[in-house]
């Protein structure tokens, strides 16, 4: 089974306008639950969801907002790095994708550890 627990880095599109996001997992068998931070005006939301196969579903509830419950549906790539499927709300729906981040995250650190070291 494929352990989506980390960071990752997406983008949702509504009305053809891309939003980026921030998205902290934590798998614990099948369940899901964890934090997205939205690049728009809406801001943090929670999440809490489920992964069955290469299927994940999850629902996505914004803190300061909470009357928006947006649902994503999706699938997963075979090595783990890489979802992407449909949300759907009330008023309206549309495509959204993520990429795991750790790759990126680890890049950053040994930046950070090199220009402390080099400061010495």
């Amino acid at each position: 089974m494929l352990d989506l627990s980390g960071m990752w880095l997406g983008t949702y599109w509504q009305l053809k306008q891309p939003t980026r996001f921030e998205l902290s997992l934590i798998q614990a068998s099948n369940s899901l639950t964890g934090n997205i931070l939205d690049d728009g005006h809406l801001g943090e939301a929670v999440i809490t969801g489920e992964v069955i196969g290469k299927k994940i579903a999850f629902t996505k509830r914004y803190i300061l907002h909470s009357h928006y419950h947006i649902n994503y549906n999706g699938n997963i790539a075979d090595e783990g790095n890489y979802m992407s499927g449909e949300w759907r709300m009330t008023l309206g729906r549309g495509t959204w994708e993520a990429y795991r981040s750790e790759d990126l995250l680890m890049l950053e650190s040994k930046k950070v550890d090199f220009v402390s070291l080099s400061k010495k």
